[in-house]
């Protein structure tokens, strides 16, 4: 058993959590937990954390159908301290429910469930928060509902996904020469190669920790976290989204995000590509990117007090630029 140099703060919101101990609120932006139900019928959790005044500030995880346990434990603390925060577990992972049938999955359901949360707290504008897949929710809800979202912050984003393939390519050729010639041959049409095919379980979870994790305590870590088993991914959110084309995913509407928007990227991110990022964020009207040379996917345990004063600052700014424009 990894035996994992924990904070406090970690260690008491996992007892809390796994044992129950979070307590439920009624329904809307009250502080601790909350349940609700979707149109179809679907139970969603979200916590309610922080600071008490202020803009929400909405977490998307990524994975898909990782759970927000991972910011909440080791990004939420730093934040909590600034922000208004909102965790939110998408239909299919973590503490919401997780219905089988591909029917009560979807980009327009996900969509539909932040904006039912949005409702829930009884606010008209909120700020997206998402990391890794949950980018592509958050790009399609901001663009979908710009007059909702004060503010867009992008972490370990994937705005192309199959740009982000091309450079899990390129990765492999890199490290593992022996096996990108199988991965080519194993490509489907249109793809560099296909990086998923040449690996058994293990090898395959070595190369995405090796792509995402310069630092070997944060790793575990997160891997803990995503492990834990009545929150741990069960894979049928991805696997409906896949089903659906979400690997072919690509955000083609920059001139619909109106809103301030934030690219936060690891300098040791190999698991997305950079690229695509800067290229979406010149093409926007409020667009920057900001590189953290040492940290990989999860920038916000690598890097966390940086990480909530940059979002903070982003947040204010943005907050800011709306009162401004509210004035008569």
């Amino acid at each position: 058993m990894i035996e994992l140099r924990m904070p406090l703060t970690v260690r008491l919101f996992l007892v809390l959590t796994m044992f129950g101990l979070v307590a439920a609120s009624p329904p809307g932006g009250a502080m601790g937990a909350h349940q609700i139900r979707t149109q179809d019928g679907i139970e969603l959790w979200y916590r309610v954390a922080g600071q008490d005044a202020g803009i929400p500030v909405v977490f998307l995880h990524g994975g898909p159908g990782e759970g927000s346990q991972v910011m909440q434990a080791l990004g939420g603390p730093a934040l909590e301290r600034r922000l208004h925060m909102v965790y939110l577990d998408q239909r299919g992972s973590g503490r919401s429910e997780r219905p089988s049938g591909s029917k009560f999955y979807s980009m327009h359901l996900l969509e539909a469930d932040v904006d039912l949360v949005r409702h829930e707290l009884g606010v008209d504008k909120i700020v997206l928060l998402a990391h890794s897949a949950g980018t592509t929710i958050a790009l399609d809800y901001a663009a979908d509902h710009p007059d909702h979202v004060a503010a867009l912050i992008l972490t370990g984003a994937v705005p192309d996904l199959p740009a982000a393939i091309d450079n899990l390519c390129d990765r492999l050729k890199s490290v593992h020469p022996e096996l990108y010639a199988k991965a080519v041959k194993a490509r489907e049409s249109g793809r560099k190669c296909n990086p998923f095919a040449v690996f058994g379980d293990k090898q395959r979870q070595a190369f995405f920790d090796d792509n995402m994790f310069p630092n070997r305590i944060v790793r575990e870590r997160v891997n803990w976290l995503d492990h834990i088993p009545s929150l741990a991914n069960s894979g049928q959110l991805g696997e409906a989204l896949s089903a659906q084309g979400f690997m072919d995913y690509r955000f083609d509407r920059p001139e619909r995000l109106s809103m301030p928007v934030l690219f936060i990227a690891g300098g040791h991110d190999f698991q997305t590509a950079l690229g695509p990022q800067r290229t979406l964020a010149a093409k926007l009207k409020d667009g920057r990117v900001l590189v953290y040379p040492n940290s990989g996917h999860f920038m916000f345990a690598d890097e966390p007090e940086q990480f909530a004063s940059d979002v903070s600052a982003f947040v204010s700014r943005a907050t800011r630029s709306l009162s401004d424009h509210s004035e008569p």
